[in-house]
């Protein structure tokens, strides 16, 4: 089941941001930014329960915090884990290649959406093409070359503006070929680990998974 309640209470969780609203994460509205404890009756003083924490709890607490990041559910992370798991290459950098190589997550990363959530409502509302196809599966794999646009009707939405003025800030990943002008751009090669922008020890995902 997909998480359905306040995203900041899932940043206040894992104790970090995990940029799930968009611009509000840059703000002082940040959540994390104004009560950097997690929720509930014993967040702030910690009920003593953090002095010590168990291998298992990490690598748990570390599942959660990617599982979040992309905004998928339980069986979805784990499903992308075990398809991972019969390819070549390391477990760990497999797992968020697969993840980085989602529809919905592309959408965001080119700028078209502020947040993973608002990519993968613009994908399941019809609002992105895939090779000139309309595509409305957000986990759809996207290869490299294949190119991703907003269908023409979609270019002037107030969201996908809003993202792209937001996007202009900061600088285009270099696996990444995006036109902002045509609102179309397309995953040029398979990302390497170094160059994918996420604070992340997946190998205590991999650990977790393998007991």
């Amino acid at each position: 089941m997909r998480y359905t309640g306040p995203s900041c209470r899932q940043c206040r969780r894992e104790g970090t941001k995990l940029f799930l609203k968009g611009t509000r994460c840059l703000t002082e509205k940040c959540a994390v930014e104004r009560r950097g404890y997690a929720p509930g009756q014993h967040g702030q003083s910690g009920g003593g329960r953090r002095s010590k924490v168990s291998e298992y709890a990490k690598q748990l607490r570390e599942k959660q915090k990617v599982k979040r990041i992309y905004g998928l559910t339980e069986r979805q992370f784990r499903n992308t884990f075990d398809r991972i798991s019969r390819e070549q290459g390391v477990k760990g950098t497999n797992l968020l290649v697969a993840l980085e190589s989602r529809l919905d997550n592309l959408v965001f990363r080119m700028g078209f959406a502020a947040s993973r959530k608002a990519a993968r409502q613009l994908v399941r509302h019809g609002h992105v093409e895939v090779g000139g196809r309309k595509v409305d599966v957000p986990s759809y794999h996207v290869r490299p070359g294949q190119e991703i646009r907003m269908a023409a009707a979609s270019r002037e939405l107030i969201v996908v503006k809003m993202a792209q003025e937001f996007a202009a800030r900061g600088h285009t990943l270099a696996w990444l070929q995006v036109d902002a002008e045509k609102v179309v751009g397309r995953m040029t090669e398979r990302p390497t680990r170094d160059a994918i922008p996420l604070n992340a020890q997946e190998q205590l995902i991999v650990e977790l998974y393998s007991k």
